[in-house]
């Protein structure tokens, strides 16, 4: 059953979604862009960082891996007070930091993993073996058409696969032995950064609210080209800019 969406009133407690992702200093993608997501749909944020990441428009300067111990207890403390409905689990740069996250995934329920290799700038990020141990205990799998390409022989258990990435606004879901075309309208828009990020934890929020799988990802398409087109006229430094998670 489906919970509505929105901002809680009249004491409602949220539901709690988790992120765990890298930070990114811009703001567009990242932690920054989960925890804007969630709080947009009407969920509760809580996060663990996996990266610090010097970022902006232009692209990426430095990346620092949180050490895999920090990982861990971060990811003990919110488990341990909050009643985690959905995770949505983003750039991870170290194996070891993956196999920490994979041995607690009987703990993260409605798991989404968008296996990010590559930032909209082009600087690299991560590679498929870092990632690796996490493919197995996913919900769902969020790869644009070159990250899906990468991991291409990747076993990935029984996870659904959806596939963006297209010029068209086309993006393929791969579920219980369907395949299924989602339309949309493309948005044109240089700013477009962070859109991976809003998109993957736009369906671990819906999971988390109550979503049976093709509406969480129908949803989370909709949002994100609503909030490519709120931000389509910012202009919020020199490079690809933000959406508008908020719109």
């Amino acid at each position: 059953m489906t919970r509505a969406s929105g901002a809680a009133a009249g004491g409602v407690t949220p539901v709690v979604v988790l992120t765990v992702a890298g930070s990114d200093s811009g703001g567009g993608a990242g932690i920054q862009a989960d925890l804007k997501t969630f709080a947009a749909l009407g969920t509760y944020g809580v996060s663990v960082i996996t990266a610090i990441t010097a970022q902006n428009t232009l692209g990426v300067t430095a990346i620092h891996s949180v050490p895999p111990a920090i990982v861990a207890a971060q990811l003990d403390a919110v488990l341990a007070d909050f009643p985690v409905a959905a995770v949505k689990a983003g750039m991870v740069s170290d194996p070891a930091v993956a196999a920490v996250i994979a041995e607690r995934a009987g703990r993260l329920p409605n798991l989404v993993v968008d296996p990010v290799l590559v930032a909209t700038s082009g600087s690299r990020l991560s590679e498929v073996g870092a990632i690796a141990p996490l493919l197995a205990y996913a919900k769902i799998l969020t790869p644009n058409r070159q990250e899906a390409e990468a991991l291409r022989g990747s076993f990935l258990g029984d996870a659904a696969v959806v596939v963006t990435g297209s010029e068209d606004a086309v993006d393929v879901l791969h579920y219980e032995g369907q395949r299924l075309e989602l339309r949309g309208e493309p948005v044109p828009t240089r700013n477009n950064h962070g859109s991976g990020c809003t998109f993957s934890s736009a369906i671990a929020a819906r999971l988390a609210l109550g979503d049976e799988l093709i509406d969480a990802v129908s949803f989370a398409k909709a949002y994100v080209a609503r909030a490519l087109l709120g931000g389509r006229d910012w202009k919020l430094g020199a490079g690809p800019g933000p959406l508008h998670h908020f719109i």
